[in-house]
Order: structure tokens, then sequence, then C-alpha cells
């Protein structure tokens, strides 16, 4: 693929991802700055489409990215975006105020809490050596799928079974882990995407989120390392 083709793919995810609209190539001459002309965006558009990385949702519309897009999106991020200021200091105050906590289990609770918030996505964690997943923020769920109700309830029903959720992160392995999709091989979840990943020097136990395929990937993967590194840290120095 062409860098500009890439770049234009990347202003595509990033303005759907802001608005739920789809992008047109005046849109993305005027707020992306790529040097070029919106004829040269709609030619590259075009490409896009024949690849089947974007999609026209109505005739005459601006276009949005397929699942297929934002996986080449997710695989080209080069590295992990740094937390904002306000995503690290939640983050910092939480474990400034971790202590508090009465037993990892209470540490782990507040910890998941805390990941939905930062990432306003439904939040997930295993607990360390055990078959069970604790989630938090299943209201942020219906937020963000508020223009698709019918999606919502096998997601839900997916979302209160445990071996569901234990397959779900099975795949974090340290490194972080995003399904897009028809990726989940739960039917149920395929009109979603997550970001998961392991904590502890052992992969004792594993932590992630889950939200529309119109999600902030970059921020999530951003705040689920970040997560998991401080937990993992935590644990590992024996608090």
């Amino acid at each position: 693929m062409q860098d500009r083709q890439l770049d234009v793919l990347r202003a595509i995810v990033e303005e759907y991802v802001a608005t739920e609209e789809p992008v047109g190539s005046k849109v993305i001459a005027a707020r992306h700055q790529l040097g070029v002309s919106p004829a040269t965006i709609r030619n590259e558009m075009a490409a896009l489409e024949d690849q089947g990385l974007i999609t026209q949702p109505h005739t005459s519309a601006g276009r949005i990215p397929t699942n297929t897009g934002y996986r080449l999106f997710v695989d080209k991020i080069e590295e992990v975006k740094p937390l904002s200021v306000p995503e690290r200091r939640a983050i910092e105050n939480f474990l400034a105020n971790a202590n508090d906590a009465d037993d990892m289990e209470e540490l782990l609770q507040r910890t998941v809490r805390l990941l939905a918030q930062v990432t306003n996505q439904v939040a997930m964690i295993r607990l360390p050596h055990q078959d069970r997943v604790v989630v938090a923020g299943t209201a942020n769920l219906a937020l963000s799928i508020h223009d698709n109700a019918a999606a919502l309830h096998p997601i839900l029903e997916s979302l209160e079974e445990q071996v569901v959720l234990l397959k779900l992160l099975s795949n974090a392995k340290g490194l972080l882990n995003v399904r897009i999709g028809d990726e989940h091989p739960e039917q149920g979840l395929q009109s979603t995407s997550s970001v998961s990943m392991s904590y502890g020097q052992y992969g004792e136990g594993a932590i992630g989120i889950l939200g529309p395929t119109r999600m902030d990937y970059a921020g999530g993967m951003a705040a689920v390392n970040a997560v998991a590194q401080y937990i993992g840290r935590f644990i590992s120095e024996g608090n």
C-alpha cells in the first residue's frame, strides 16, 4: 500500500471514531494536511474502497472503515501512544491509594473500574490464577452502540458468560492483542472489538476492554498497556 493511501485510511478512521459520521474528501483535506487536493484524496479513497478497506454506507455519503480497514490501521500503529495527562494522572492517583485496598481482589476490582473510566469502554480483568473475570463499565457500551440497539442484547448476553470472557482474554499473553469484529470466535461479540493484555511477571492475569469496532484503538491500546504494566509492577513488588 502506498503511504498516501495509508494516510487517507488513517484520517478516515480517526474522523469516523471522533464523529460517527461518514468521512468525505473535503474534510480530510481541511483537517489532516496531507498536502494534496480533495480530488486526489477521492482517487485514493476509490483505491481503498477497491481493496475493501473502506465502504460507502449511503449514496452520496462519505466513507467509513471496514473491519479489514480497522485491522490494517491497528497493524500499522508503530508504537503505543503515550497516555494523555488526565489519563496518566487518574492512574497515578489510583496507584497512590492502592494500599487502601483490603486485599488483592478489591484492588483488581478498583483497577477494572478505573480502566472503564479512562477508556469509556467495557473493561474486564481476569483475577490472578483464577478462572474468573470481573467486568465494569457495561453502561459505556449502551452509550457507544446507541444507534444499533439490536446489536446490544447479544453482546450483553455474552458478557454475562464467564466462559466467554475467559476465552476473550485467553490470547492476552504479554503483548497487546486486538480482535476486530468477526475475529472474535463468539458470535455475540462479532460487532465489537477488544484489546487485551496479560499482567504480572508470569502472566498471572489478564486485562482488557471491549467496545464498538468504531473504538479509539490507539487510546485503548495505550490505556490497557499502561494499566497492565502498572498493576503488574504493583504485584511484583509484593504490595
